[in-house]
């Protein structure tokens, strides 16, 4: 009796483990897609803006799904959810005055870093933007730098100096835990040494959270990373009554492709390659979610990161195309367009480089670290009459070519999640 216990025992046992091996590989599917996008851009999540509830029941969602499909949670994480915060300083008062003349509030605007500025002569170094100087290239540098500095602007630079006070003008500084941050402060002048910053500000520490999800591989320290923003730019000027920007283009359809690539992966075993699901917080409002992230990692770990911006509607080239940004900077781009030779789906370069999309989206922080980091896109972004509005919605979505753009990417990334292709880096020292 007991001996055929044990041997029904040994089948049943078989029997299980022929099912599980043989158990089909989830299809990515329209009616799935068509949920997530439509629960993600709907006008209960009030355009899932940073730093509101709107955006953390975007998270929740996102959590949910990443549970259900059975993810690991990311290193020392005890959720899916990866929290960090940002200090926001908010100027109450400011006054600037370059030799004895009092400078206008339309002629300077600064980047603080603590709830008073009070520089006077020979507190705090100088430089200049000077006529020659690139206007960007210049301003960039300078932010990038750790040391407080006060930045005289050529009056030659006047238009696109009124462009950046305009936006910048606006913002409050927002400064990453653990980080210190430098104060900036940039005068439409002629340089002097003569000069009087006096800056009164308002700090209020905001919080805000990732959603990360990991399939572990056979190699824990190579890993690909699957990413997109979840948040979008929420309420807006009402148009014909609507005020609710519901970004489902930008970017709940990245968001339903992440989702879809995890749960494909995950039905299809352990993999060689370790795989990173995430969702990224703020980019709208700066890339600060990205931003944390890549200081949580070493970044010679990933091999490829395949971030998804905007994947709802057919490109210019066609409904099974989509255009990759920085395609020339790394062989990810060569190493996606090969794996779908022969297919009916086609990936190419950034058909607009004069936008310089490849540094508006999540990829450019961990491009900047040499992750061979590229966004992938489809909207035909020149001409796209919903990108920032409030006509962002489901309706305007063309599922089946979403759908479809997430099983291409899915098919491409195949040789990379095996170990069998490997991309090259980016070149740190090209980056802007």
């Amino acid at each position: 009796m007991g001996k055929v216990f044990l041997y029904v025992l040994a089948v049943f046992f078989t029997v299980i483990s022929i099912s599980s091996c043989t158990s089909e590989p989830y299809q990515i599917n329209e009616e799935n897609a068509s949920r997530l996008l439509g629960t993600l851009s709907s006008d209960d999540m009030r355009g899932r803006q940073a730093f509101t509830p709107d955006v953390e029941r975007a998270a929740d969602i996102i959590t949910g799904e990443f549970e259900e499909i059975g993810l690991e949670y990311f290193d020392n994480l005890e959720s899916f959810r990866q929290e960090f915060s940002l200090n926001e300083y908010s100027v109450t008062e400011s006054n600037v005055t370059v030799n004895g003349v009092e400078i206008p509030a339309n002629a300077y605007f600064g980047f603080i870093n603590g709830e008073e500025i009070i520089w006077e002569p020979g507190t705090v170094s100088t430089a200049t933007i000077n006529a020659s100087d690139e206007f960007q290239a210049r301003f960039n540098e300078i932010r990038t730098g750790d040391e407080d500095m006060l930045v005289f602007v050529d009056e030659a630079h006047s238009d696109i100096f009124g462009q950046y006070q305009s936006y910048f003008g606006q913002r409050s500084s927002r400064i990453m835990e653990g980080r210190t941050g430098a104060a900036h402060y940039f005068v439409l002048a002629e340089p002097s040494e003569e000069y009087d910053i006096s800056v009164k500000a308002e700090m209020n520490e905001m919080g805000l959270s990732n959603v990360v999800g990991k399939i572990e591989g056979n190699r824990p320290d190579e890993v690909v990373l699957f990413s997109a923003h979840y948040d979008h730019i929420g309420i807006q000027n009402a148009v014909e009554g609507d005020s609710i920007a519901n970004g489902a283009n930008d970017n709940a359809s990245g968001v339903t492709a992440i989702i879809e690539l995890a749960r494909y992966f995950e039905s299809l075993g352990k993999p060689e390659r370790t795989l990173l699901f995430v969702g990224f917080t703020a980019e709208e409002m700066g890339g600060y979610g990205s931003q944390y992230f890549s200081r949580q990692l070493n970044p010679d770990e990933i091999v490829a990161m395949f971030n998804i911006e905007m994947i709802g509607k057919p490109a210019v080239s066609g409904p099974n195309t989509a255009w990759i940004t920085g395609y020339e900077r790394s062989s990810f781009g060569e190493l996606l367009s090969k794996s779908a030779e022969g297919s009916v789906y086609e990936f190419y370069p950034d058909p607009y480089p004069s936008q310089n999309l490849f540094y508006r989206s999540d990829n450019a922080t961990l491009a900047r670290l040499g992750v061979p980091a590229h966004s992938i896109s489809t909207t035909p972004i020149d001409v796209d009459p919903d990108y920032h509005q409030v006509s962002d919605e489901y309706e305007t979505i063309n599922v089946p070519h979403m759908t479809n753009t997430i099983k291409a990417i899915a098919k491409a990334a195949e040789g990379i999640v095996s170990g069998e292709d490997t991309p090259t880096r980016v070149d740190v020292n090209q980056m802007d």
